[in-house]
This record gives C-alpha cells, structure tokens and sequence, in this order.
C-alpha cells in the first residue's frame, strides 16, 4: 500500500521530469525498471509505479507485453490528472538466457501507446557451445548431424541433458563426457579442467506440417530438459530450406 504522502512526493516528481519529456504523458521511475539477475525458468510478480503527469484523465484499453513470458496483467481503466497509476504482471523466464529488456504497452483510449521499459539478466545453469544449426538444402528424410559442447555456467560440475519428450520425435542425441577448455568461446577445446559434455545432435528425419507447408524455409526449435535444473528450457536452433 502507498502513503497519500509518497503518493504526493511521486507525483510531484514525476510531473517535474515530465517537462523533459512532454511527449510522454504516463511516466513511470524509475525510467527502466531493474530487474537484477534472475534464473532461467524463474517465475516473478512485477509492480511498476508511474503517473499522469498531465492535467487530463487518461483511459487506458489495454496493457500487454512486447515479448514474452508476461500475462496477468492488472491495471486501471482510468488515471486521474496527476494521480499515480500501478501496473502489475507475471514475467515467466523460462527459454531466455542472457539479457532480457521487457517493454510493457500501455494503450489509451484512442490507440496512443505508452510504454514502461525493464531490464535484467537471465541465467541459465546450462550452456551450449553453438546454439544455431543449418540443415542447408534439405529433403524429407534425409539426415543431419551436428557436434557442440554442454558445460554449467559456473563450471564446476558436469551437466545433464536429454531431449524433451517434443523434440525425441525429430531428433536424436548422443553424448560422451569430456573435460573442456572454454577460455574462448569460438574455440573450444577438449583437455581442459571444466567438466562437460560432447553432443551429438541428429535428425530423425525433418517432419513438416501446418504452417510449415506454406514455407519454403525450416526453423526448427530443438529443446532440452535437465534433471538437475527442472526450471531450465535449454535449446537450439535447426534452420535450412526445404529442397522440394
């Protein structure tokens, strides 16, 4: 719950910024939201604090995230001449790795977009040596193999992967334990002192359906699971074109 007297304090403050930025009639603080450094899979309620640094009401339509992961969205449907305004949402961090910059857009009546900006670092416990394949040209039932290296990212123990139950229908994989060099990620090596994982990565035989049959080009999305980290949502990138 805010006090009348934060409520005031915020408003106050925001409506002076607001002279820097008159184009933007809902201001939120911070300008980017920190989000800090959270685990891939990870699940988090967010609230922004922002206004109306105008001295007209605002009806708002709709709120929703640029990207993904976010829902829940709660907001008013409208905001007071100078009255703060809160925002809260659910963000699911699961299949992010890296950082991750969220836009949240508001929409006022009339369709005029208002956006608050967030920002943060998403870390996976497993990381992939390569993370994107080309098939090239490729013909149905054909096979496809790929080689890259799996290690944690603290890199102290050894990781374990397998397919996800989706990805088995496609794609095989096969794995030898190796210890790694991975000082340079372009050229990693075995016969270092971090403990990881050769994988091989096949095809079974590239299916396509749906959607897929309007393209000409493949974008398969290969997911991983681990025992040791059951909120992780590892995976690579298949792309190629179809040889027809």
């Amino acid at each position: 719950m805010i006090s009348k007297i934060f409520k005031s304090a915020f408003v106050t403050a925001l409506a002076f910024a607001a002279v820097s930025f008159a184009d933007e009639a809902i201001r939120f603080v911070p300008e980017v939201y920190p989000i800090g450094e959270v685990a891939q899979g990870d699940q988090k309620h967010f609230v922004l604090q922002g206004a109306n640094t105008t001295g007209t009401e605002i009806v708002l339509e709709n709120v929703f995230g640029q990207g993904i992961g976010m829902s829940n969205f709660k907001f008013p449907t409208k905001i007071a001449p100078n009255a703060a305004v809160t925002i809260e949402f659910d963000m699911d961090f699961s299949g992010m790795d890296g950082k991750v910059e969220p836009v949240v857009v508001l929409v006022a009546e009339g369709g005029k977009p208002y956006t608050a900006r967030l920002s943060g670092l998403v870390k996976a416990p497993v990381f992939f040596g390569e993370k994107l394949f080309d098939a090239g040209f490729y013909k149905a039932g054909e096979k496809r193999e790929w080689t890259f290296y799996v290690w944690e990212t603290d890199k102290k123990a050894r990781p374990d992967i397998e397919l996800s139950p989706e990805s088995a229908k496609q794609f095989s994989i096969k794995t030898k334990n190796v210890m790694l060099n991975v000082d340079k990620l372009d050229k990693i090596k075995e016969g270092g002192k971090v403990p990881g994982i050769k994988v091989t990565l096949s095809t079974k035989g590239l299916t396509r359906e749906g959607w897929e049959l309007k393209q000409k080009s493949i974008r398969k999305i290969v997911s991983f699971k681990s025992k040791k980290y059951p909120k992780a949502t590892p995976e690579v990138l298949i792309v190629g074109y179809w040889n027809e």
